[in-house]
C-alpha cells in the first residue's frame, strides 16, 4: 500500500519514532523488568500490562516505519484554483439538504469526527481537481453513492497544525 504523504507528514512519523524508540521504548522495558520480579508470570497482570505496552510501542513504529518506506511524497500546490490536499471545502449535500465544511488531508491525518477527510476516501478522490461551483458526484460502494455540489472552497497549506493520527 502507498499512501500519498506530505513532507510533514514524514518528519512527524520521524519525530514520533525517534520518541519512541529513544525514550518510550527504555522505560517500558525497564517497567517490563520491574513487573517480572513479582514472581508468577501465568497470574502477573503488571507483567503481562507492561509486555503489552512494549508490544504496542514495537508495533507503532514498525507501522511509521513501514509508512515512510512505501510513501509516496506529493507536493502541495497553493496556487492552483482546483481543489487539492488541505482546501477547506463547503459542501451542500442533495440527498439531505445539508451544507458541511470539511478539510482534505492525507491519510495520516484524518479524522472524519473534525471534519479531515482523506484525499484517498471516496469523497477526497472525487473533490481533488474539482472546483467551485461543480456538481460531484461521489460513489461509496457499487451500490451506493451520493451528489454535493461545491459551495466554496478556501485553499489550504500544509501548516504542521493537523497531528498525525495515532492507533
Amino acid at each position: 500500500m502507498h499512501d500519498k504523504l506530505t513532507s510533514v507528514d514524514i518528519k512527524k512519523m520521524q519525530e514520533e519514532i525517534d520518541y519512541r524508540a529513544k525514550e518510550l521504548r527504555p522505560k517500558l522495558l525497564e517497567e517490563v523488568k520491574r513487573t517480572r520480579e513479582y514472581g508468577d508470570l501465568s497470574e502477573n497482570a503488571e507483567y503481562k500490562e507492561a509486555k503489552r505496552d512494549k508490544n504496542r510501542n514495537e508495533s507503532r513504529i514498525r507501522y511509521l516505519k513501514n509508512m515512510i518506506e512505501t510513501a509516496i511524497i506529493v507536493e502541495i500546490d497553493e496556487k492552483s484554483e482546483e481543489i487539492g490536499l488541505f482546501d477547506k471545502v463547503e459542501l451542500y449535500y442533495e440527498m439531505n439538504g445539508m451544507t458541511k465544511k470539511i478539510q482534505l488531508v492525507t491519510t495520516l491525518r484524518q479524522d472524519v469526527t473534525k471534519g479531515y477527510i482523506s484525499g484517498e476516501s471516496p469523497l477526497g478522490k472525487a473533490l481533488l481537481g474539482k472546483k467551485t461551483g461543480d456538481r460531484v458526484h461521489v460513489e461509496v460502494a457499487p451500490d451506493r453513492s451520493f451528489y454535493v455540489q461545491i459551495k466554496g472552497v478556501e485553499k489550504g497549506a500544509d501548516d504542521d497544525s493537523l497531528p498525525i493520527s495515532s492507533f
